[in-house]
C-alpha cells in the first residue's frame, strides 16, 4: 500500500479485512481491532473463520467472488467475534486486482448507520412539538393556578363528602402543574457547560444515589472499561440522563426487582455525520441494560419522541429529555429491546487536549 492507501484503509469506519488466497487474514484495520478485541500480530495468518461467526455461507461466497471478479453483498446476517452476541450487520466481499487471489472483507454493523438516521429525525421531530408544547404549557398554567386557587377556597366551607372532591381537584391540578413544567424544562434547559469529565464519576453517583433510592429494589452491576478518557460534556446534565436511564430500568422491573448493568467501552468506529459531510466520533460508550419486560414493539422505534410512553400514566418526557441532552452534546443514543433484555447505549465524544481546547 502506498501513504495515501494505508491513510484509507486506517480512516475506515467499519471493519474490514483483507484475506490471502487461503482466507486466512492477511491484514485488518483499527475497527476490526476492536470488533475482534484483537490485534494484527495475533491475527496475522488465522483462518478467518476461527475469529469470525457469520451466519451465512461464506466459503461459498468467497468462491464466487473468485471466479466471477465481482463483489458480492449479502445483506442482514448476524456476525459475531469470539465470545461477544452477534451483531446484525451487511457484509461485502470484494476481490483484489493483484492476481493473489487476496479478497477483502467489510463488515458493516446496521444498527449504525440505521439509528443514526433515526437518531436525527427523532431530534428535529422533538423540537417542533417540544415547542409547540412549551407555548401551551405557559398558557395553560395561569388558569390552572386560578382552579386551584378556587378549590381550595371552596374546601373551607364545605362538609366532609364535598371536601373529597375539592381535594380531588387541587390534587389533579397540582399533577399537570407537574407535567407542565416539565415541559417547559426542555426550553428552559441551558446550553451544557461543557468541561472535562470522568464517565465512571457521573455513574457512580447516580449508582449511589439510585442504589438507596429509586433503584433499592435492583442489584446493579458494573462493567467499567478503566482505560476510557474523559468526555467533554456538562456533569450535571449528564447526571440527569443517567438517572432518568437508570430511572426507567428499574420502573421497567417493578416490584420484583432485577438487575441493571452498567457498561463503559470504547468504539472507534462510530461517527456522527454532521450536514456539511464531516464525521465527529463519538468512541465513548455507555450501555444502560435491564432484564425487565422491553418496550413494546409498537413504540420501540419512537420512544424518544415527546409523550411517547410505554408506561401506564407516563409522560414520555424522560427519555425526550435525554435526546436533547445528548443532542446537545454531540452524542448520540440509541436502544435496542426485546423481552428480558433492554439496552440503552449513549455515545460521546472525547474531551479534546488542553492545547485542543485553548485554541
Amino acid at each position: 500500500m502506498t501513504l495515501d492507501q494505508d491513510a484509507i484503509w486506517t480512516a475506515l469506519p467499519i471493519p474490514a479485512f483483507l484475506l490471502d488466497a487461503g482466507d486466512r487474514i492477511a491484514a485488518i484495520n483499527p475497527a476490526s481491532e476492536l470488533f475482534v478485541n484483537a490485534t494484527i500480530k495475533t491475527l496475522s495468518g488465522v483462518p478467518i473463520f476461527d475469529r469470525l461467526a457469520v451466519d451465512a455461507p461464506l466459503d461459498e461466497a468467497f468462491a464466487r467472488v473468485r471466479a466471477n471478479r465481482a463483489p458480492l453483498f449479502i445483506n442482514d446476517v448476524d456476525v459475531s467475534a469470539g465470545n461477544k452476541p452477534p451483531v446484525l450487520c451487511n457484509v461485502q466481499v470484494a476481490p483484489m486486482n493483484d492476481g493473489e487471489e487476496h479478497l477483502l472483507l467489510l463488515v458493516s454493523p446496521r444498527e449504525i448507520a440505521g439509528r443514526l438516521g433515526r437518531a436525527h429525525s427523532v431530534k428535529s421531530a422533538a423540537k417542533s412539538a417540544i415547542g409547540m408544547a412549551e407555548m401551551l404549557a405557559h398558557e395553560i398554567k395561569n388558569p390552572l393556578a386560578g382552579i386551584t386557587g378556587a378549590a381550595q377556597l371552596l374546601s373551607m366551607n364545605l362538609t366532609n363528602g364535598d371536601l373529597e372532591m375539592t381535594d380531588l381537584i387541587v390534587e389533579e391540578s397540582r399533577r399537570i402543574v407537574k407535567l407542565l413544567d416539565q415541559v417547559e424544562q426542555f426550553g428552559n434547559l441551558r446550553p451544557p457547560a461543557c468541561k472535562a469529565v470522568n464517565l465512571h464519576d457521573v455513574l457512580d453517583r447516580v449508582r449511589r444515589s439510585a442504589a438507596v433510592g429509586f433503584a433499592a429494589n435492583m442489584k446493579i452491576v458494573e462493567e467499567y472499561d478503566p482505560s476510557l478518557p474523559p468526555t467533554w460534556a456538562d456533569p450535571d446534565q449528564l447526571m440527569q440522563v443517567f438517572t432518568n436511564l437508570i430511572t426507567n430500568a428499574a420502573q421497567a422491573a417493578g416490584p420484583r426487582g432485577g438487575t441493571i448493568r452498567l457498561r463503559t467501552f470504547y468504539d472507534l468506529s462510530l461517527r456522527l455525520r454532521h450536514p456539511d459531510g464531516s464525521g465527529v466520533p463519538v468512541p465513548l460508550q455507555v450501555e444502560i441494560t435491564d432484564d425487565g419486560p422491553g418496550l413494546p414493539p409498537e413504540i420501540a422505534a419512537d420512544i424518544f419522541e415527546p409523550f411517547v410512553s410505554g408506561r401506564e400514566n407516563g409522560t414520555g418526557l424522560g427519555l425526550a429529555l435525554v435526546s436533547k441532552i445528548i443532542g446537545d452534546h454531540g452524542g448520540w443514543i440509541a436502544v435496542d429491546s426485546v423481552p428480558g433484555r433492554t439496552v440503552f447505549r449513549v455515545s460521546l465524544p472525547v474531551a479534546p487536549k488542553p492545547e485542543e481546547d485553548e485554541s
